[in-house]
């Protein structure tokens, strides 16, 4: 098992940053595929960016090129930077990890594969 607390959403304006964090604990997140969903009201969930155990990585499209995802396994952290937010990145981000294969995850056809998940943290890019 592993627990998922998630820090860093705010309040915004279009075009700015903001670095969210994932603190992992009960597991080392090195043993898990581990990434970023979100959910903006009456909105499907979408899968956002996913960091396999060895290091590849996914990205949604509409992401690419603006958001980063990190894994520090020292600290057992998982980060996403997000640059050039805009208004259509609101939305609450929740932190995911499971033992699933990364590779599996296709971000733009998002099928939720993660057991475990983070409380979540409101992002909101106003313009």
């Amino acid at each position: 098992q592993v627990q998922l607390v998630e820090s860093g959403g705010d309040s915004v304006q279009a075009g700015g940053s903001l670095r969210l964090s994932c603190a992992a604990s009960g597991s080392p997140a090195r043993d898990f595929c581990m990434g970023w969903i979100r959910q903006a009201p009456g909105k499907e969930r979408e899968g956002v960016a996913f960091i396999e155990r060895y290091g590849s990585l996914k990205y949604r499209t509409s992401v690419e090129g603006r958001f980063t995802v990190s894994k520090d396994n020292a600290k057992n952290t998982l980060y996403l930077q997000m640059d050039n937010l805009n208004v259509e990145d609101t939305a609450m981000y929740y932190c995911v990890a499971d033992t699933v294969d990364c590779t599996i995850i296709l971000p733009d056809s998002f099928l939720d594969p993660f057991n475990y998940y983070g409380q979540g943290t409101q992002v909101t890019v106003v313009s």
